[in-house]
């Protein structure tokens, strides 16, 4: 039965001669599961949160928005139940009504409570259930607080289970700018009266039909976002080569490295464009078909045009991916779900997003654009975590757990098709792929071969490599031995001594197996080897021996000359000093600094001594810093700075700079910027919480048109708020836009802001630097240390960090494994990275 009372209440509360809301009529859904999110700016902005529950919308005022970190509880105000006709309603309630304010129907999708549990849990007071949304998924849990004296409402807290759909800070609010229905901003959708629709008076059919007439008004306004993603030019890209890992005998150390588990599954490269995808082997065979769930899994992301590396894997019974779970999934065709063993993809690079190559940006770039790009995806789709430095530790801890082992990844390297020494690999156990030559017979009737004879293609011809006869159990043994028939032939493939050879059954060398040993002898023989699984994602010519390296030297090998002369003179910190926090802090510097036109401070005696603006380079830099002409106001060009590794940055620190500033573009692309910064330059009087706030109102602002931002501590006085942006657009758009935002701003509230720079005119204001978004203009870039006292960093920091932070520098020189450890923590993964055309204002 539909709660009658519940929504005689809601209906209590509405003028339906006023508002647009349908009118309270208890029904239900076609699985009678829906729950919808919607975002709601009225009085104060909220989330609706709404469960189907017995033909109407149980629902919570959530103040904050819902949060995929465990570890936040959010408040949620149990408000009236809402009939179900109004789960797709967006548009606008007309002020002086009851929740008068701009809808987006924010979320959608389907509600379970887990098992054991069910709808009735919520009278008394808890809810445990799982969501299967567009933006919101996995275990969450709702529980009641226990009243206070006076109390009205009903409060509750909302919270996420610690699962694979588990994430850290707001990243589901702070992403989730548009409509999950028309794919509007929430400005777009308060600009649209077009979307009201009076519904005074109407009942049965009439109500229908206005209902039908909103839903068409909205199939027509489709956002931006959507509009640019369906015309783009870009096309579904293909097949690439993939880059291979060398064998190394120990963990690479330093910061120049990061690490991530080495999965024990399929390599696979997967190319998305909205709905197509294909998903490719490291050979180049098109698996989409065998890898249909991970497809369908895809789909629904809706992501531009990329191709994203990766590893598809199977789990075990104990979580841990496995390869012969994977081989059994396959078995049964299409991921037949079975507990624990169906198909997930951990990616780990990106080769290109939206027709542009990134295979020659630094290897973390490529990362941090990968996390921005999925950072709405969820199980079974996961991007790959990494750890910068501590590989040992990372080693240690997956060889304990039983895993392959580590891939450690030279931060600045660029991606090559080929197997390098930029990528290498550390195994806890030896495996390799061996090709088999044939078997040897069984005396026992129920087992149809003994063993496999090995080999490896080494040049020209195979060569023999012992023989396995474990790691088989009895299907397997008959599978196996169902493939090997039709290969049969009479001789070997490669020379195998006589006592080795006796009672063996050659075939064709086409079979690939992965086999687990504990070394190869002197004769170069597999010794202990266990079968793990055939491999038929490799050919057989491929397979050759690997032999493990010696770790490659460190790629930084600027000297620094006079690394003791004292360049803050307030702290006493050195050009040492200076060279060894930029050689640390380069992996997340190279990300914002790396192909980008760059201006220098430099300041060869010291930050307080005369220190200069440099832009332009003779050749005294080295073979490190590049040059990218670019022409000027009066036709000609000059050559700009740009830098592409670590050795660049110490090669202009070798040369007494300290502060690194980077244009709005790419040095491959300076006239189409991708990078809009907000500089709030605030007056001497005001405390930096008045900076905060106005971030934080600059912030909702750029969301409420559907722009995602980014903040950061200057490391002087202020805070950027930083724009990532598709290039696509000028120069002249680019400042007319940012001028015009500026402008807004200060009309709107101009006791807090002004656009202009007159410093007579900024008293007790904050000035709004627009100014770093015209052609040639920069700013500081993250990381960048300060020609300013006590030697200060620009540091990305995540939104939810501004609450604790008393100044605009409190990191400087001598902090750079703090500021390591906390770039990696989930808030700040993908910072500065978002895939987002610059809208119309």
């Amino acid at each position: 039965m539909a709660d009658r009372d519940a929504l005689a209440t809601y209906n209590a509360k509405r003028d339906f001669g006023k508002t647009p809301e349908p009118a309270g009529k208890a029904q239900s859904s076609p699985g009678g599961n829906l729950f919808i999110v919607q975002k709601h700016e009225a009085t104060r902005l909220h989330w609706d949160f709404r469960l189907e529950v017995d033909g109407v919308l149980k629902s919570w005022a959530v103040t904050k928005g819902p949060s995929l970190d465990p570890d936040d509880k959010r408040l949620a105000v149990r408000t009236e139940d809402h009939p179900l006709s109004y789960a797709h309603f967006e548009g606008i309630i007309p002020e002086g009504e009851y929740g008068g304010g701009t809808v987006m129907l924010w979320d959608q999708g389907t509600w379970a409570p887990i098992a054991g549990k069910s709808a009735k849990d919520i009278e008394k007071g808890h809810l445990h259930f799982t969501l299967q949304g567009e933006r919101m998924k996995g275990e969450w849990i709702l529980i009641r607080l226990r009243p206070r004296p006076g109390e009205k409402r009903e409060n509750w807290l909302l919270r996420k289970i610690d699962d694979a759909q588990a994430g850290s800070g707001d990243e589901l609010v702070e992403r989730g700018l548009t409509s999950v229905l028309t794919g509007r901003t929430m400005a777009q959708i308060a600009a649209d009266k077009g979307g009201t629709q009076s519904l005074a008076g109407k009942k049965g059919k009439a109500f229908n039909a206005a209902m039908a007439a909103a839903a068409t008004h909205n199939a027509k306004a489709t956002g931006p976002r959507k509009a640019t993603r369906k015309s783009s030019n870009a096309r579904l890209p293909g097949f690439q080569p993939v880059q291979l890992a060398t064998l190394v005998d120990d963990v690479p150390t330093g910061n120049d490295w990061m690490h991530e588990i080495k999965f024990d599954g399929y390599r696979a490269l997967i190319a998305a464009k909205g709905s197509e995808v294909k998903i490719y082997t490291r050979t180049g065979l098109d698996w989409t078909e065998k890898f249909a769930p991970l497809a369908q899994a895809i789909r629904p992301l809706d992501l531009p045009a990329c191709l994203i590396d990766g590893e598809i894997v199977a789990y075990d019974r104990d979580g841990n991916p496995d390869f012969s779970s994977l081989q059994n999934v396959l078995k049964r065709g299409h991921g037949a779900q079975g507990a624990g063993d169906s198909f997930a993809f951990h990616a780990f690079d990106l080769l290109s997003l939206e027709g542009q190559d990134l295979k020659s940006l630094p290897n973390i770039e490529r990362k941090e654009r990968l996390e921005a790009l999925l950072v709405h995806a969820s199980a079974p789709i996961h991007v790959a975590d990494h750890v910068i430095g501590a590989g040992e530790k990372l080693f240690e801890a997956m060889c304990k757990a039983g895993q392959e082992g580590i891939i450690a990844k030279r931060i600045d390297a660029p991606y090559r098709g080929d197997r390098t020494r930029n990528w290498l690999k550390v195994k806890c156990t030896l495996r390799q792929e061996f090709v088999i030559l044939g078997w040897t017979k069984s005396s026992a009737r129920a087992r149809p071969f003994r063993s496999l004879l090995l080999g490896q293609r080494e040049g020209s011809k195979f060569v023999y490599k012992g023989k396995v006869g474990t790691g088989f159990d009895g299907d397997l043994l008959t599978d196996l031995a169902g493939k090997m028939a039709p290969l049969a032939q009479d001789k070997a493939a490669a020379e195998v001594p006589r006592e080795e050879a006796r009672g063996a059954q050659w075939i064709k060398p086409e079979l690939v197996a992965e086999i687990a040993f504990s070394e190869i002898t002197a004769e170069g023989r597999v010794r202990h080897g266990s079968f793990i699984g055939l491999r038929s994602d490799k050919e057989a010519k491929a397979v050759k021996p690997e032999k493990a390296i010696a770790v490659p030297e460190p790629s930084t090998h600027i000297q620094i000359t006079n690394p003791d002369r004292v360049i803050f003179d307030e702290s006493g910190q050195t050009k040492g000093d200076l060279a060894a926090y930029y050689e640390q802090i380069a992996p997340l510097m190279l990300p914002f600094a790396a192909n980008r036109p760059v201006s220098l401070v430099r300041c060869p005696q010291g930050r307080g001594k005369k220190c200069f603006f440099q832009k332009h380079d003779s050749g005294s830099f080295g073979e490190h810093v590049f040059h990218v002409p670019i022409v000027e106001k009066d036709g000609g060009a000059e050559d700009y700075l740009y830098l592409t590794d670590a050795d660049g940055i110490l090669a202009c620190v070798q040369m007494g700079t300290i502060e690194f500033h980077g244009w709005g573009s790419r040095a491959d692309d300076v006239e189409h910027p991708d990078r809009m910064v907000f500089d709030l330059d605030p007056d001497e009087g005001l405390d930096f919480e008045d900076v905060k706030r106005a971030a934080r109102d600059i912030r909702r602002r750029l969301s409420d048109i559907g722009l995602v931002s980014f903040a950061m501590l200057s490391g002087g006085k202020g805070i950027h708020v930083v724009v990532p942006l598709t290039p696509g657009h000028d120069w002249d758009a680019h400042k007319d836009f940012a001028h015009r935002f500026a402008e807004a701003l200060s009309a709107i509230e101009p006791e807090r802001f002004i656009a202009t720079m007159s410093k007579a005119k900024r008293k007790g204001k904050i000035f709004i630097d627009y100014l770093r978004n015209q052609r040639g203009s920069t700013a500081v870039l993250p990381y960048s240390a300060r020609a300013r006292a006590g030697a200060p960093v620009a540091v990305p920091i995540a939104w939810e960090e501004l609450d604790g932070i008393k100044n605009a520098h409190p990191f400087n020189i001598g902090d750079g494994a703090t500021l390591i450890e906390h770039a990696q923590d989930k808030a700040l993964h993908g910072w500065g990275f978002a895939a987002q055309a610059l809208p119309a204002l």
